[in-house]
């Protein structure tokens, strides 16, 4: 079996991490909070979406920030458990499941969140001083654009470009992979930022 990056891929260790990652990857946190709220099931309402942005449709902010903080955690959450207890390369590994594991829950269907503040809590756990930067450049890109969707595509692009720049090449290519799983999943997001019909921060109906 060939070993990129000099890793053996073969060991049960892999498997593991995969699955620790696509495990708390997958807690649905939005439906779960919206659901004890008595708010139902936020898949009825707008996007269908699980995530924080749908759930801010709800009205109830608190809720989405807690969203938002959950699935940035368990992103974050799988990488330090499996980076504790079977090294760096376990850590990527369970990055990796734990965004898939948010984007295509296997208790929902496969049918989960968008996958930003999953990326954003898998970069804190495997490279924080970027994970600044992504914050940095949604910030600058939202606050002149007004296009949350826009300045969540910039920021994630940037941060396999500036792993390849620092030479942290198994970290550039996870997220090269998430950011074109996260970019599909904005497909709909980018449609309609090409036909100037994308819905600005602060934008009413």
């Amino acid at each position: 079996m060939s070993q990129p990056f000099g890793w053996d891929l073969s060991t049960p260790l892999v498997l593991a991490a995969l699955v620790l990652g696509y495990l708390l990857g997958s807690i649905p946190f939005g439906l779960i909070l919206t659901r004890a709220a008595g708010l139902g099931d936020v898949r009825a309402i707008g996007s269908g979406n699980i995530g924080a942005t749908n759930v801010l449709r709800t009205g109830n902010k608190k809720l989405a920030a807690a969203t938002l903080i959950g699935d940035a955690l368990k992103g974050t959450a799988a990488v330090l458990l499996a980076g504790h207890f079977w090294g760096a390369e376990a850590a990527i590994l369970a990055g990796f499941g734990a965004f898939i594991g948010h984007v295509f829950p296997v208790w929902l269907g496969f049918k989960g969140g968008k996958g930003v503040a999953t990326f954003l809590g898998v970069l804190i756990g495997l490279a924080w001083p970027i994970a600044i930067l992504f914050a940095a450049v949604w910030l600058a890109v939202a606050y002149f654009s007004r296009y949350s969707s826009l300045a969540a595509l910039i920021a994630s692009v940037a941060v396999p470009l500036t792993l390849l720049a620092v030479g942290d090449y198994p970290k550039a290519l996870l997220f090269a992979v998430l950011t074109l799983i996260l970019c599909y999943k904005h497909r709909s997001n980018i449609g309609r930022l090409l036909s100037g019909s994308e819905s600005r921060i602060g934008q009413k109906g």
